[in-house]
């Protein structure tokens, strides 16, 4: 019998498994964001993944994966950020995520496009562009209960947060199952987080994305 068994998994580890890798290849976060246009290596073709995420490039990276510039609110008059001049090279960028209320502004109209974000601000305003879920608190606290550090989540973020965990998004520590929200942002975390929303685009999430217009952003993302 064992020796039936032992030749009946062989049959299958020769037949069903390539059968199996063909149905469902595994693609690399990395890979697939670049191919998608979303993210670009450097002219040696480096992607950098250790490389930290500006306001300014979550903008950008913004706009591209959610058409952000097809939105009604985007056709708005353009707004005076003294620290985005026109030529700036994320200008167009940081005008529709701000008109867009993807992201806000700080004190005085400042932007400040190079400051570089935690991994809570950057999953936080992702998920709002993508359509925060509406979970009753008891949920939020139940998704955020798994994690180790989530009390480390800034109050305002809570809820996105448990969008972008429930969808997916978070690389979380396969270690200590951290979500680490007050670490920078880096380009592997956010290439990481688009990959998981593409795959979402051929299987859909189980709820329902809500409307376009992202709630309570509050402000100084």
């Amino acid at each position: 019998m064992k020796k039936l068994v032992s030749i009946f998994l062989a049959i299958a580890l020769v037949q069903g498994v390539p059968m199996a890798v063909q149905s469902q290849q595994i693609i690399d976060p990395i890979d697939r964001v670049v191919s998608a246009g979303l993210m670009n290596k450097d002219a040696s073709g480096n992607f950098n993944p250790e490389g930290l995420v500006s306001r300014a490039d979550l903008a950008m990276i913004l706009v591209k994966t959610f058409g952000l510039e097809r939105r009604k609110t985007a056709q708005k008059p353009d707004r005076e950020v003294p620290d985005v001049p026109k030529s700036y090279w994320a200008y167009s960028a940081v005008q529709t995520a701000l008109k867009t209320g993807t992201m806000s502004g700080y004190r005085d109209g400042m932007f400040f496009p190079n400051q570089r974000v935690t991994r809570a601000e950057a999953l936080a305003i992702f998920a709002q562009a993508y359509g925060v879920f509406q979970f009753p608190d008891p949920s939020i606290s139940e998704i955020l209960a798994k994690y180790p550090d989530a009390g480390e989540i800034p109050t305002w973020a809570r809820k996105s947060i448990a969008t972008a965990l429930y969808e997916g998004f978070v690389n979380v520590d396969i270690a200590t199952n951290k979500i680490n929200p007050l670490k920078p942002m880096t380009r592997g975390d956010i290439a990481y987080a688009l990959s998981k929303y593409l795959e979402r685009q051929v299987r859909p999430s189980s709820l329902p994305v809500p409307d376009e217009e992202p709630p309570d952003r509050g402000v100084g993302r």
